[in-house]
C-alpha cells in the first residue's frame, strides 16, 4: 500500500510516510513479513464520523459548522485523542505509553478567535449534543487539544452529562474538582523534558544532565511553559519562547528566562494576547529581542544545546534543521505533534548516521517525546474508573516512569531492528515507530483483524 491509496489529508500522509519509511528501512519486514498486511489494515480508520453543528451567535444568527471524529484504532483500548486531526499518529503514541488506549482524533471547522465566551459555550454545547452519540468511557474518550482548553472541556462535559444522565470519565483534561488529574496541564511539557533527560544521560554515558544546557523552546502555551519551568528547575537555561506572531529571544549569550517571566507570559496567554505586548515593556525590552513573524531556530544568540519545538506541527524546516546543527544543537525532541517536517527529520537522521555518538544531533519524534500528555490523560481515566484522586507526587512519579519506558522501548527496538553506522546513536524515530506499530499490529492479529 502506498500513500496514494489513502485519504489525501497532508498531515495523515506525512504521518503515514514517516512510519512506513522507517518500517521499510528496518529489518522488521524481513523478520516478520506478515506485518506488511498489518500496515495496510492499520492505515484505514475503523470509523469516520462527520456531523452538523448548529449554534446561535450573539446577534441571534444561526451559524453552521462541521464536526468530526476519526475513531482510528481500538486494538489496545478505547479510542483516545484530542479534538483535532492527527489520528494515525495518535495510535502509536498511545501504544508507546504502555497504557490501554487506542487512537482517535477529531475537531471542527469552528474558529474560536474573535468569538465571545458565550458563543464558544453555545458552540461547545451544540458540538457535544451530536458527538455524545459516538463516545463513552469504554468507547472513545476525547480530550482537549489546540484551541480546546479546560474551559471548553468543561462546557462539553456538562452537556454530555445532561444528555446521557451519566457522570463518567468520558473526557480528559477535566477540572481538578470534578474528575481531572493533578499534573495534567503540566504533563506534556514535563514529559518531554524527562524524555530528553534520558537522551542526554545515554549519549554522555551518564556524565551530563540539563545543568548548564542552553535550551531553545518554541511556543508559549501549556507545553512550552511547563517544559521551560522544568528545564530551569533542572539547571538549564531557557533562551527562547514564541507564538504565532513572532519569537522572543535572549539578547545575549548569558542568562535565561526566569520562572517569573514565564508566568507573566502564561498570564497574557490566558487573556489571548500576544507575546509582543510584553516584549514592548521596559522590563522585557532590556533583556530580550522580539522578532515578528520569526521562529527561534535561526535567530538565537549563541549556541543551542537542546531544541524543543512545542508550538505546532511542521515548525522546523530542513533549512532550520541545518541551522540548529550549525548552532551546536545535540538534542531535539518534539513537544508538539509532528513538529519537524520530513526534510528536517532527514537532515537530523543523516547527521546522526554520519557522526559518532555525542558529536551528532539526536532527534526524538513527538509520538515518543510528547507522550506525557496522553499518558496522564490515561492516568486520569484510571482515577475516574476507580473514583480516586492521586496526589501530584504520585502522578508525577508515574509520568516519569512512563517517559523512561518510552525512551528505553524506542532505544531497544532500534537496536534490534535497525543497524546503525559504526559508532552512531540508535535512531529513536525508527525505534519508536517500530515499537508502537508492532504492539498495535500484534494486538490486531490476536483480535483477528488481520491474518
Amino acid at each position: 500500500m502506498t500513500a496514494q491509496n489513502l485519504p489525501h489529508e497532508p498531515e495523515f500522509e506525512q504521518a503515514y510516510k514517516e512510519l512506513a519509511s522507517t518500517l521499510e528501512n528496518s529489518t522488521l519486514f524481513q523478520k516478520k513479513p506478515e506485518f506488511r498486511k498489518a500496515l495496510q489494515v492499520v492505515s484505514v480508520p475503523e470509523r469516520v464520523i462527520q456531523f452538523r453543528v448548529v449554534w446561535e451567535d450573539d446577534q441571534g444568527n444561526v451559524q453552521i459548522n462541521r464536526g468530526f471524529r476519526v475513531q482510528f484504532n481500538s486494538a489496545l483500548g478505547p479510542y483516545k485523542g484530542g479534538l483535532r486531526f492527527l489520528g494515525f499518529e495518535q495510535i502509536f503514541k498511545n501504544a508507546l505509553t504502555g497504557l490501554n488506549m487506542g487512537g482517535g482524533k477529531g475537531g471542527s471547522d469552528f474558529d474560536p478567535k474573535g468569538k465571545s465566551d458565550n458563543e464558544i459555550r453555545r458552540f461547545c454545547v451544540s458540538f457535544m449534543t451530536e458527538l455524545c452519540k459516538h463516545i463513552g468511557q469504554d468507547t472513545d474518550v476525547p480530550a482537549g487539544d489546540i484551541g480546546v482548553t479546560g474551559r471548553e472541556v468543561g462546557f462539553m462535559f456538562g452537556q454530555y452529562k445532561k444528555i446521557r444522565n451519566q457522570w463518567e470519565g468520558v473526557l480528559t483534561g477535566k477540572g481538578g474538582s470534578w474528575g481531572g488529574s493533578l499534573i495534567r496541564p503540566e504533563a506534556t511539557g514535563y514529559g518531554v523534558v524527562y524524555y530528553v533527560e534520558h537522551m542526554i544521560k545515554h549519549a554522555s554515558g551518564g556524565k551530563e544532565s540539563f545543568a548548564g544546557k542552553r535550551v531553545a523552546i518554541s511556543g508559549s502555551g501549556n507545553v512550552a511553559q511547563y517544559a521551560a519551568l522544568k528545564v530551569i528547575e533542572l539547571g538549564g537555561s531557557v533562551i527562547s519562547l514564541s507564538d504565532s506572531q513572532g519569537a522572543l529571544l535572549l539578547n545575549s549569550e548569558e542568562g535565561s528566562f526566569t520562572p517569573e517571566e514565564i508566568n507573566q507570559i502564561a498570564a497574557i496567554k490566558v487573556e489571548r494576547k500576544q507575546i509582543s505586548e510584553l516584549a514592548s515593556t521596559s522590563a522585557f525590552a532590556s533583556k530580550f529581542k522580539y522578532i515578528p513573524g520569526a521562529r527561534p531556530w535561526t535567530n538565537v544568540t549563541g549556541r543551542i544545546d537542546v531544541a524543543l519545538p512545542s508550538a505546532t506541527q511542521n515548525e522546523v524546516s530542513g533549512d532550520e534543521a541545518k541551522a540548529l546543527i550549525a548552532a551546536g544543537c545535540k538534542f531535539i525532541a518534539e513537544g508538539s505533534n509532528m513538529g519537524s517536517t520530513q526534510d528536517a527529520i532527514d537532515v537530523f537522521e543523516a547527521h546522526r548516521e554520519a557522526n559518532a555518538g555525542a558529536s551528532a544531533i539526536w532527534y526524538a519524534p513527538g509520538k515518543a517525546a510528547n507522550a506525557g500528555g496522553v499518558a496522564v490523560s490515561g492516568l486520569e481515566m484510571a482515577q475516574n474508573s476507580a473514583r480516586v484522586n492521586w496526589t501530584s507526587e504520585e502522578v508525577d512519579s508515574r509520568l516519569k516512569g512512563i517517559m523512561e519506558d518510552c525512551f528505553k522501548n524506542g532505544l531497544a527496538t532500534a537496536q534490534e531492528y535497525v543497524t546503525p553506522a559504526a559508532g552512531s546513536l540508535p535512531s529513536l524515530v525508527a525505534g519508536s515507530n517500530i515499537a508502537g506499530f508492532t504492539k498495535v499490529a500484534e494486538a490486531m492479529k490476536d483480535h483477528g483483524d488481520w491474518w
